[in-house]
């Protein structure tokens, strides 16, 4: 199969990888339908996390099902399913929590690599969720969002408490901030701010439901929030960057009791333990559980309420996937589209 393979920071090749076979009896093997590149490959791609190549790339998947193994009873070839990013076995007790990303079994699909034709699924009847049938094209780009993206999202508005009656901003303007927007929306937040310097960015979350765009960062982007919010900062913030500055900002414009979902994977970030003290602010995040969202966003999905699938607005064959990560590294891409 072809597949894509980082050897070096900015150097992505598409070659031939061996086909992958049931390893465990709880495997699926997925004829890929469309797979895609993350804002989290970027941080390898530019050399910031140590990569030593070649490693293979990609963890968000939709596909349809080839072959299963002697173990799995919920999953049967033929089928178009959705997986999370994190392989889990969902009975554990983590688990059963909602917290899937945490599963005691979990396997990290980026260590297997989805940007390719195919790819084996670990703990197959755990991690994937079938659609009701085949999905229309048009759908595809959308069922792709819900294996990362706009899982990720909901899980920063849930942590973050986004809901009706209240305000809700939104640190980054990536894939995963947007599916934030949309998410705050189909949770009833009244008001939603996208922070956001990027005109083709700032169109798409107010598609996606912002009420209002914020083009200042740091302190200045702090000091507009707590302005509009009559000096107290919004009741649920949504930071998803990784970065200190952008874990302070978030902070920063929460008021006294909110909430702060965090979802950019951290990077170097060391909060100060008086400006935790002294903020009063509910701190919750992480890897997000996505398999704990699928079923829901699936079906918000299929009956064409959330279209998340906006966020894509690049789509290239797989062989040209090297380009697809130049445009995302260059911000000449929100977030791009592979076919296999």
């Amino acid at each position: 199969m072809r597949g894509a393979v980082l050897y070096a920071p900015g150097d992505v090749r598409v070659e031939d990888r061996p086909d992958p076979v049931i390893v465990e009896p709880t495997d699926a093997i997925i004829r890929l339908t469309a797979t895609c590149i993350c804002g989290s490959d970027l941080w390898p791609y530019r050399g910031v996390d140590a990569a030593e190549g070649p490693a293979p790339l990609g963890h968000e998947y939709v596909g349809v099902v080839e072959e299963v193994g002697g173990e799995v009873t919920t999953i049967r070839p033929g089928q178009f399913v959705v997986g999370s990013f994190w392989a889990s076995d969902n009975t554990c007790e983590i688990c059963r929590s909602g917290y899937q990303c945490a599963c005691v079994r979990r396997v990290l699909m980026g260590t297997i690599g989805t940007q390719a034709q195919l790819a084996r699924v670990p703990l197959a009847d755990g991690t994937l969720v079938a659609t009701p049938g085949m999905p229309e094209a048009d759908l595809v780009p959308s069922l792709l969002a819900a294996s990362d993206v706009l899982g990720t999202g909901w899980f920063a508005a849930a942590a973050a408490q986004a809901g009706p009656g209240r305000t809700v901003a939104v640190v980054g303007d990536g894939a995963v901030g947007l599916c934030g927007v949309l998410a705050a929306r189909q949770l009833g937040a009244e008001r939603i701010i996208a922070m956001s310097r990027h005109a083709p960015r700032q169109e798409l979350a107010r598609r996606f439901g912002a009420t209002d765009i914020v083009t200042e960062r740091g302190d200045d982007g702090v000091a507009v929030i707590r302005e509009m919010t009559g000096g107290l900062g919004a009741h649920s913030v949504l930071e998803a960057v990784g970065t200190q500055e952008s874990m302070l900002q978030a902070i920063r414009a929460t008021r006294p009791g909110g909430h702060v979902g965090f979802v950019g994977v951290a990077h170097d970030v060391a909060l100060p333990g008086d400006l935790l003290f002294d903020s009063v602010v509910h701190l919750h995040g992480g890897p997000a559980p996505v398999r704990q969202y699928l079923p829901e966003l699936i079906d918000l999905i299929w009956s064409r309420t959330i279209d998340p699938g906006k966020v894509f607005d690049l789509a290239l064959p797989l062989d040209e996937a090297a380009e697809g990560y130049r445009a995302m590294d260059e911000r000449r891409a929100i977030k791009v589209l592979l076919q296999p």
